[in-house]
């Protein structure tokens, strides 16, 4: 079998890809010019060269038997047409057609828990209504919604460990007791490749988190922990002041926050079932045994 991977040069798409790889099937990646030493596998992989958004993708996906869609942004730059809309709705519009036009049949779908039509954010909007273009394309569907992934090459789990690492206290927005269920990025990359062979999980929807919610204040004492640190100072901020000074500042490129983070945090993340570890023969990896690598 041949799979056809969109959002294969990011943090999640190189873990799907080595998956892919590791269980024996062909894989075609689309890589924009420019992008492929991001792409651990280059050498293994068919590359494609183009942009999700193009109209002509179908000539791209032709021949595969499968696509697994990892298309995704968390900010925003309206003025490169890098937006929610664009990446996550538009986007899987575009590969979903491609794939019907090029005779495919099954659609490996990421998304977001947290993902709802009547969402705050726009981030969560966009990924919902892709969620629902999918389940109403007629195409054999799987569509995944982890909590927060972290592992090797991570960005979000790394950048806290970087904060840590020296100081010795970090800057927490409010209290600290909003909980995510962080999954690492094995377990997510190894649902993604063992969905094309489980029939069991044909037109279904997963929730995807780690084996337990933790509150933000104890993955930060997790992290320092990882870290061999013995104290960490936590001086929390003010919701309103921290969002005050992120909606002046988040247009800026080098500004890690948005308000939309920032609500999408205090909004928690955490799953509602376990019906993935059901679905699937995986086994949960636990925060504190998941973040070693950050030595």
């Amino acid at each position: 079998m041949k799979v056809f991977v969109t959002g294969a040069t990011g943090f999640v798409g190189n873990y799907v890809v080595e998956a892919l790889l590791e269980e024996g099937y062909k894989v075609r990646v689309l890589v924009r010019p420019g992008s492929e030493k991001k792409l651990r596998a280059i050498e293994k992989v068919e590359v494609t060269y183009g942009d999700i958004l193009e109209r002509e993708l179908e000539d791209k996906i032709r021949g595969c038997d499968a696509v697994i869609h990892l298309v995704g942004i968390i900010k925003e730059f309206p003025k490169k047409n890098i937006t929610f809309k664009a990446l996550h709705y538009e986007a899987t519009v575009n590969a979903i057609e491609a794939a019907k036009s090029a005779s495919i049949k099954r659609f490996i779908h990421m998304s977001a828990l947290g993902a709802n039509l009547k969402a705050k954010t726009a981030y969560f909007r966009t990924k919902a209504q892709a969620e629902e273009y999918v389940k109403k394309s007629g195409l054999t569907y799987t569509i995944f919604k982890p909590s927060v992934i972290y592992g090797p090459y991570d960005h979000f789990i790394t950048m806290l460990a970087k904060l840590i690492r020296w100081p010795p206290l970090i800057f927490v927005i409010g209290s600290g007791l909003y909980r995510l269920q962080p999954v690492h990025v094995k377990t997510v990359a190894k649902g993604f490749t063992l969905s094309l062979s489980l029939s069991n999980t044909q037109n279904q929807t997963y929730e995807v988190g780690g084996p337990e919610p933790l509150e933000y204040n104890k993955i930060l004492d997790i992290i320092a922990k990882g870290l061999e640190k013995r104290f960490l100072w936590k001086i929390h901020i003010p919701v309103s002041l921290i969002m005050f000074i992120t909606n002046i500042f988040q247009g800026i490129s080098f500004y890690p926050l948005t308000t939309e983070m920032i609500t999408m945090l205090l909004g928690e993340s955490v799953i509602s079932d376990d019906s993935f570890y059901k679905a699937f023969p995986i086994k949960p990896i636990k925060f504190e045994e998941g973040v070693d690598y950050l030595k």
